[in-house]
């Protein structure tokens, strides 16, 4: 049975920074995508950063300023998230198992529960 679980969120001020973990377990996914997605109270989710054998893709609205990255041994990827403005708040889910098409949530298998990130002004 595949797991992810979300670790990191909390509140912070704009400006701050926040590190997120999603620590896999059950299956590896070096051969697939990991990835992190956002959504806001009212809003679609929405992609953020996803980590494949290729390196990093981020949608532009974080890119500058979120970096993710993998730990194969732990089977873990992390969202290091600077600069943070109000408009991050969200909950951040993380996701694994793309192929391809990153940016889309629908490919991805395996979802974790989700944690909070609130950004304040």
């Amino acid at each position: 049975q595949v797991q992810l679980v979300e670790s990191g969120g909390g509140l912070v001020q704009a400006g701050g920074s926040l590190r997120l973990s999603c620590a896999a377990s059950g299956r590896t996914f070096s051969s697939a995508a990991m990835g992190w997605f956002r959504q806001a109270p009212g809003k679609e989710r929405e992609f953020v950063a996803a980590i494949s054998w290729v390196g990093g893709v981020y949608a532009d609205s974080v890119k500058g300023r979120f970096t993710i990255s993998g730990d194969k041994v732990k089977n873990t990827v992390y969202l290091q998230m600077n600069s943070l403005k109000p408009e991050d708040t969200a909950v951040y889910y993380c996701a694994a198992g793309a192929s391809y098409n990153y940016r889309d949530s629908a490919r991805y298998a395996y979802w974790g529960q989700g944690t909070q990130v609130t950004v304040s002004s």
